[in-house]
C-alpha cells in the first residue's frame, strides 16, 4: 500500500448529506488526498461545489476508472455491502460511511475480501475525534474518578416532524439505530471493549414515524454498565455524556460541535475549528467540584489516518475489526429489542481474540 503517487486519488459515491456535509470537506482538507471523481445523479449540485471534478452518474463507472486510488463510500445504508464488495474487487481502497453494512454476516465478508484483495478498508467513524469524547475518554485515562461504574452517552435531537428522506423511512438501514447507534457503539468500545450481553429498546415516538427514532441499548459487562441513548424527541436538558465512578462523577454537558461548523459552512482547521467552550465537570466524592477544559476536536485526523495507512507510515485509523464488532453490537440490540432479552455478541473466538 506504500507504492502511492504524491497525491492520492478519491473518488467520492454519494453527494447527499453525508457526502456534501462530511466527506467532502474534510478529504479536501487532508493535503495529501484530491478528489477526482464523485458519483451522483445530480451533476449540477457536484459541480456547484466542485467545478473541475467529474461526475459519474453510475458508480460502477468511478469504480473502474483509473484515476481513483481511493473509494468513499456515502450512499444510503443498503448500499455500503454490494459498493464496497465491488469496489475491493476492481482493486480499489475502500471507506464505507457508517454504518459499515447491514449485517454482521456482510460485515465479515467485506472484511475477508478486503484481506485477500490486500486492500485498505476503513469505516468514517469520525465521532472518535469529537471533543466531547476525547475530553471524557482523557479524564477516564487520566483517574479522575478512578474505575468508571456507570457510563452514559447521549445523542438526543428535538425533530418532531418526520421527514421525507431515506434514513427516517421503510428502507433496509433506515431508522435512528441505524444512524446514530454506530457513534454510540463506537464510541464505547473504543473506552471499555466488547461487552459480554446487550439489551436493546427500540420503538417509533413520532406521529407517523416509519422507523425507529429512540434507541435505549444498555452494554452489559462484569462490573459496570454502558447505557446508550438517543432521541428525536428531546428538546434539551440532557448532557450529552454522565460518567460515574468509584472516585466521583463526571459530566459533559454539550455535544461536539464541528457538525455545526461543517454545516454552516466553516472550512476544517479554520480558526476555531473544533473549538468546544463548554469544560467537563467533575465532582468528587469528598463534594469538590472542578472545570476541566474540554479538549479540542478534530475530524480531519480520520483522513489524515486514511492518508498515513495508505502510504504506509501509519496504521488504519478504523481496522475492519474494530468496525465488524460494532455491526456485531448493532445487531445484538436489534435481536435484543424484538427478543425483549439480553442477548451476547455473535462473534467468533478469533474475532474476539483479534478485539485489540
Amino acid at each position: 500500500m506504500s507504492q502511492f503517487p504524491p497525491v492520492i486519488r478519491v473518488g467520492l459515491i454519494g453527494y447527499g448529506f453525508a457526502g456534501k456535509t462530511f466527506h467532502k470537506p474534510l478529504l479536501m482538507a487532508e493535503p495529501r488526498m484530491r478528489i477526482t471523481r464523485v458519483a451522483s445523479s445530480d451533476s449540477e449540485k457536484v459541480h456547484a461545489d466542485l467545478p473541475d471534478v467529474a461526475v459519474d452518474a453510475d458508480p460502477a463507472t468511478l469504480i473502474a476508472s483509473e484515476d481513483v486510488d481511493l473509494v468513499v463510500i456515502a450512499t444510503p445504508n443498503e448500499y455500503h455491502a454490494p459498493l464496497a464488495r465491488q469496489a475491493l474487487l476492481a482493486g480499489r481502497n475502500v471507506v464505507v460511511d457508517k454504518p459499515f453494512t447491514l449485517t454482521l454476516a456482510q460485515a465479515r465478508e467485506l472484511v475477508a475480501l478486503a484481506a485477500r484483495q490486500d486492500r485498505l478498508l476503513s469505516v468514517f467513524h469520525n465521532r472518535r475525534w469529537d471533543s466531547d469524547f476525547l475530553s471524557v475518554k482523557n479524564a477516564l485515562a487520566g483517574g479522575l474518578i478512578g474505575r468508571a461504574t456507570h457510563f452514559e452517552s447521549h445523542f438526543d435531537r428535538f425533530r418532531p416532524v418526520v421527514r421525507k428522506r431515506w434514513r427516517e423511512g421503510r428502507e433496509p438501514g433506515a431508522g435512528l439505530w441505524f444512524d446514530l447507534g454506530p457513534h454510540l457503539v463506537d464510541q464505547a468500545l473504543c473506552l471499555f471493549g466488547l461487552p459480554r450481553a446487550v439489551h436493546g429498546d427500540l420503538m417509533k415516538q413520532r406521529e407517523g414515524a416509519l422507523s425507529d427514532d429512540w434507541a435505549h441499548v444498555v452494554l452489559e459487562y462484569d462490573r459496570h454498565r454502558v447505557i446508550l441513548h438517543g432521541s428525536m424527541l428531546v428538546a434539551g436538558g440532557v448532557p450529552r455524556f454522565v460518567v460515574h465512578g468509584e472516585k466521583g462523577s463526571i459530566l459533559k454537558r454539550r455535544p461536539d460541535g464541528q457538525e455545526a461548523q461543517l454545516l454552516a459552512g466553516m472550512t476544517p482547521g479554520a480558526a476555531g475549528w473544533g473549538h468546544d467552550p463548554d469544560p467537563l465537570l467533575g465532582y468528587g466524592g469528598n463534594g469538590s467540584e472542578q472545570e476541566i477544559p474540554a479538549l479540542m476536536g478534530d475530524q480531519r485526523r480520520y483522513y489524515a489516518g486514511i492518508a498515513d495507512a495508505l502510504t504506509g507510515i501509519g496504521p488504519n485509523p478504523v481496522p475492519p475489526i474494530q468496525a465488524l464488532a460494532v455491526m456485531a453490537v448493532i445487531e445484538a440490540a436489534n435481536r435484543s429489542a424484538r427478543e425483549k432479552a439480553s442477548v451476547g455478541l455473535d462473534l467468533t473466538n478469533e474475532e474476539i481474540a483479534a478485539w485489540p
